[in-house]
Order: C-alpha cells, then structure tokens, then sequence
C-alpha cells in the first residue's frame, strides 16, 4: 500500500499546528504539492481528503484547499451546562440574540420527541449564540408548557435554566443527548455566519427533571470548525462472574 500520503499527510498538519499554514490561509495548489514531494496528483489528493475528514481543511471547489481554526472552542458531551454557565466557564464572549419566542401546537415531529399528545402548548424558542463576534450557534429549543408556564424575552436572553432553577424551583436533572453531522438548511444559513461551510454539527437534546419528566428537547446546531465535542470516560474493570 502506497504510504506516501500519510507523510504528507503528516508533514502539512505539523505546518498547520506549527502555525506556518495560518487559520484561513489558502494551501499551496495541487500542482505546488506535486513538484515539493515528487509524487502524483492522486497521492497529494488522497493527504488532502484526509485532512479536511479530519477537520483541518476546507476544499471548496474551484477555489482550492484553505485552513481552518483548530482553536476550537471545548463543548462538554456529556454535561448539562447552559451557554451562560459555559460562557463564564471559558471567559468567552459570547452574546444570545433571541430570533422566536410563542406558544404553538407541536407538529407528529414534536409530539413524539417531547412524548405529548396534539392537545398540549409548548414553548418555541429560537435562539442564535455569537461568540467573539460571529453567529455559530443556532439553539431550537421546546418546552412542555405544563412544566414552564411562562418564558420573557429578557428569561430567554439571560438564562433559561437559571430562571427554571432559581425562580420555578424545578429540579433539572439528566439528559439525552445524540450528535449528528447534517446539512445545513436554509434557516442555519438566514441565522448563522456559515462562511463556506454547508454541514452543521446538530446536539439534540432530551432533558429530564428529576421525577424523569421530559420537559424540554432541543437542537443546538453548531458551525462544525468552532467546537470540539470532549467527554471524560472511565473504564469498569470490575469482572462479572457467571
């Protein structure tokens, strides 16, 4: 198998993480490649595809190969933390512009993911995070009326969580989460700064209060080069005995 690719591969993400290929700097063409390692086009494309898998480039056609920002921001997978408390956490700054906010009917859609008949309101809220400026996040939050009676603009762009918590008393308590790599629609690309990128990192979320009653799901749609998605596992080596 030719190994030539993983060298290149290796040697142009030393450059990027080295800071000689800058954030947002063109690659050199193809061609540039070719002649610098002496190999074909198809091994130069084969370390190409493999960095923009990986998240280091973005190709877009007819214009070439150009470096994305791995200072990404950390996302917690597997902690329930709102933006404002993650915000604070990193020292971000960050700002939440609220875009919808009514009580509507759910749809089947809503029904099945907030496990609730047609008869019952929930809240719609639609929500854009900009961080150091640009807008990438698009948060599409519901919630089971029965359980938030009331929601403001000004809840909405401060803290849900710390007005559920603090002022209802409700006791949020786990979560479901699934992570998937989509397209992004035509809503993302109305509310966030997309640039050149067409795929969005969707969280959805299912949250519990702590009897286990659903009350909220949501989507968190992210623009994929901000974030890296981390999580902290331990293995049980406890053995089971038959």
């Amino acid at each position: 198998m030719d190994k030539k690719y993983l060298n290149i591969y290796n040697e142009i993400l030393n450059k990027i993480e080295n800071n000689q290929f800058k954030p947002n700097s063109k690659l050199p063409s193809e061609n540039d490649f070719m002649k610098e390692y002496e190999v074909s086009r198809s091994t130069i494309r084969n370390a190409l595809n493999l960095l923009e898998q990986n998240g280091y480039i973005q190709k877009i056609k007819g214009k070439g190969s150009f470096v994305l920002d791995i200072n990404k921001f950390d996302f917690p997978v597997s902690g329930l933390i709102s933006f404002k408390e993650l915000s604070k956490k990193m020292n971000l700054k960050a700002n939440t512009i609220l875009k919808e906010l009514e009580v509507i009917k759910p749809d089947n859609f809503l029904m099945k993911q907030l496990q609730i008949s047609a008869s019952e309101d929930i809240w719609k809220v639609i929500r854009v995070r900009e961080i150091d400026g640009k807008k990438i996040i698009l948060d599409k939050d519901y919630f089971n009326k029965r359980f938030v009676p009331l929601l403001t603009k000004d809840i909405c762009e401060d803290s849900i969580y710390e007005y559920l918590e603090n002022e209802l008393g409700l006791k949020i308590s786990f979560a479901k989460k699934e992570i998937t790599v989509q397209i992004a629609t035509d809503e993302d690309k109305k509310y966030l700064d997309l640039e050149n990128y067409n795929i969005i990192v969707v969280v959805r979320n299912y949250i519990y209060l702590d009897d286990t009653s659903l009350f909220q799901y949501g989507e968190s749609r992210h623009r994929p080069d901000k974030f890296k998605f981390v999580d902290f596992a331990r293995r049980n080596n406890e053995i089971i005995k038959v």
